[in-house]
């Protein structure tokens, strides 16, 4: 079993709403310092705000880019990335434009994600890649899994959760057995107790992302002492 400071650091603690207001952002980054968590994702508008405050800490503000439909040009995905590195960004979550991918348009497609691991990684900004496997076939899927491989992504992830379907266990264990170890696996999108985070990671996830991340690592917490009673 994973101690609880192994378990956090494979949580990114999200907070994506809509509704949110800048003092539930920073009350959720605060937290996420004190857990620990692998990263705080918060909206690009307030990203500056959260790399100050976690700078005195490992945990790494993370924000988006072309969410949540990933529909955005290619030069619109590369202006928003490059104003999130420059407030602080250190971990990029980036929708793919899965249109292209349906629609065979895959030389688009290569030349954007070449387009945009080349920035993330010229600014030394880790970037994943977010497939919304909730609307594609197993096939398109694996496709999806081997361009960002051949692009050089540093993670493949599952979904955004605006989406009408959730992370599943089916989608990671194939994205992880695609992989082959040349690229990581982030589960996000429905993910609510660490139970299910740990079967997540059982399966092949490297990074779960959760707007329950706080929850998740008490429960988490419980589970060890339990263990240890």
């Amino acid at each position: 079993m994973l101690s609880l400071s192994e378990f956090v650091k494979k949580i990114d603690h999200t907070v994506l709403k809509p509704n949110a207001r800048l003092d539930d952002i920073i009350n959720e980054c605060r937290k996420s310092m004190e857990i620990g968590f692998a990263a705080f994702v918060a909206p690009p508008v307030y990203i500056k705000q959260v790399s100050e405050i976690l700078a005195s800490s490992d945990v790494k503000p993370c924000t988006v880019v072309g969410f949540p439909l990933g529909y955005s040009l290619t030069e619109v995905k590369l202006a928003e990335l490059e104003q999130a590195t420059a407030r602080g960004a250190e971990e990029v979550d980036v929708v793919m434009n899965i249109s292209f991918l349906r629609s065979g348009l895959i030389d688009d497609l290569k030349r954007e994600l070449t387009a945009l691991v080349e920035a993330a990684h010229s600014s030394g900004v880790i970037i994943k890649v977010i497939i919304q496997t909730d609307y594609l076939n197993d096939e398109e899927k694996a496709e999806a899994c081997r361009l960002l491989i051949e692009a050089g992504a540093d993670y493949v992830k599952t979904c955004t959760g605006f989406g009408p379907g959730r992370a599943t266990i089916h989608d990671v264990a194939l994205l992880k057995k695609v992989s082959e170890g040349k690229i990581k696996v982030k589960a996000a999108g429905g993910i609510r107790h660490a139970e299910d985070a740990l079967t997540f990671i059982r399966a092949g996830a490297d990074r779960i992302g959760t707007s329950s991340g706080v929850i998740i690592a008490e429960e988490y917490k419980r589970l060890i002492e339990a263990t240890e009673a």
